[in-house]
C-alpha cells in the first residue's frame, strides 16, 4: 500500500528560536515535514514560489514584508498553499486582517504543542482554525463591524507605507519596488491624503497601530 504523502510545511518567522522550536514539534510527526524556513516576508514569498508547500506557518509581524502583505502575494502565486497565521497579538484587528489577506487560520504563539499540530492539520485539510485564545476577541470585533482605514489603500500603497514606516528613503523604496522616485512620492502623497496623515511620524504611528510594523 502506497503511504500517504506528508503535509509539506514552510515555517516563516524572523526569530530563529521560534522556527527551531516549531520545527522540532513537526519533526516528531510522521505525517508532517518542514521543507523550508524563512526569516522575513520576502523570503517566505520566494520559498512558496519555489517549493509550493501545502501549508505555510506565517508570522504576522516580520521585516521587509509583513505577514499580511506576504499572505496576499502567496495567495496569488500559490493558491493551493494554505496559510496559518502565527502571532503574539491577540487584538482582533490582526486576526481580521490576516483572514482578509487569505489566511485559513490564526494561532497565538503561546499555544501548546498539541494545539499547534491541530491547527496545522485543520488548515491542511482546508478547514478554518481560530486559536481559542482569540475566539472571543474575534467575535466581539465582528459584532462591532469595525472598518479598518488600511482598506482605503491599494496593495502598492500599503507596501510603500510599510517601507516609509520602516525608515527607508523614497530612493531606497523606489529601488526595492522597482519604481521611480516620482512614483513613490506620488504614492506617499496619496497615502497621507487618504489617511489624513501629515508627516513621517504620523505614518509610523499609523503603521504601528494597524500591525503593519512592530
Amino acid at each position: 500500500m502506497t503511504p500517504k504523502p506528508k503535509t509539506r510545511i514552510i515555517l516563516a518567522d524572523d526569530h530563529a528560536m521560534v522556527r527551531r522550536g516549531f520545527g522540532l514539534i513537526v519533526s516528531r510527526e510522521p505525517d508532517l515535514e518542514v521543507v523550508g524556513e524563512a526569516q522575513d516576508g520576502l523570503e517566505a514569498i520566494q520559498l512558496v514560489r519555489t517549493l509550493q508547500p501545502d501549508v505555510i506557518v506565517l508570522d504576522v509581524s516580520m521585516p521587509h514584508c509583513n505577514g499580511m502583505e506576504a499572505a496576499r502575494q502567496i495567495g496569488e502565486i500559490s493558491p493551493r498553499t494554505r496559510i496559518l497565521a502565527l502571532s503574539m497579538h491577540r487584538d482582533g484587528v490582526y486576526v481580521r486582517e490576516m483572514l482578509r489577506a487569505g489566511a485559513r487560520g490564526y494561532l497565538v504563539k503561546d499555544a501548546d504543542d498539541e494545539t499547534f499540530l491541530q491547527a496545522i492539520r485543520a488548515v491542511a485539510r482546508g478547514e478554518a482554525y481560530i486559536s481559542p485564545a482569540v475566539a472571543e476577541t474575534v467575535l466581539t470585533d465582528y459584532r462591532r463591524h469595525v472598518t479598518n482605514p488600511v482598506d482605503l489603500l491599494t496593495a502598492r500603497e500599503r507596501e510603500v507605507l510599510q517601507r516609509v514606516a520602516e525608515g527607508l528613503t523614497n530612493k531606497e523604496i523606489a529601488t526595492l519596488l522597482s519604481l521611480s522616485v516620482y512614483t513613490v512620492e506620488a504614492h506617499r502623497g496619496k497615502i497621507m491624503e487618504k489617511l489624513n496623515l501629515h508627516n513621517t511620524g504620523d505614518i509610523v504611528r499609523f503603521a504601528l497601530r494597524n500591525g503593519l510594523i512592530t
